[in-house]
């Protein structure tokens, strides 16, 4: 099945050769998220709840961009660097998943530059 990029232009260029999102029918993945700005620039360093935050309105930006909300989220994968920034983490977390929460795991990695406290790759149902 053939799939449509979705690249939101306010993103900064990407650091490797990919896509935001990728929807093939009503389904959409959206790639892994980093808080990264222009030029790779890791934002909010040392902060997990700021990378997170960052994080997840990158998500919301490319789920509104295919035409969903985060309403339509049902799985997130979730890397932290470490396990210590867990609850800060969840605490903003649950912000963006108020209603019926999607499916997840959580493991603990290594993430693409030092300085990168979480990741997370999600996937959309898009009525």
């Amino acid at each position: 099945m053939p799939f449509d990029a979705i690249n939101p232009p306010q993103f900064p260029t990407p650091i490797a050769p990919y896509s935001a999102g990728a929807r093939a029918g009503d389904t959409l993945y959206v790639s892994g998220m980093l808080a990264l700005g222009e030029g790779g620039t890791v934002l909010h360093v040392g902060d997990a709840a700021g990378q997170t935050r960052h994080v997840l309105e990158a998500i919301k930006t490319t789920v509104e961009a295919a035409g969903g909300t985060m309403a339509d989220v049902a799985m997130n994968h979730i890397f932290l660097k470490d396990m210590a920034d867990y609850a800060a983490f969840n605490q903003v977390y649950a912000e963006y998943f108020p209603g019926a929460k999607p499916a997840r795991y959580c493991i603990k990695c290594d993430l693409v530059k030092p300085d990168c406290l979480v990741e997370i790759a999600s996937v959309a149902h898009l009525g």
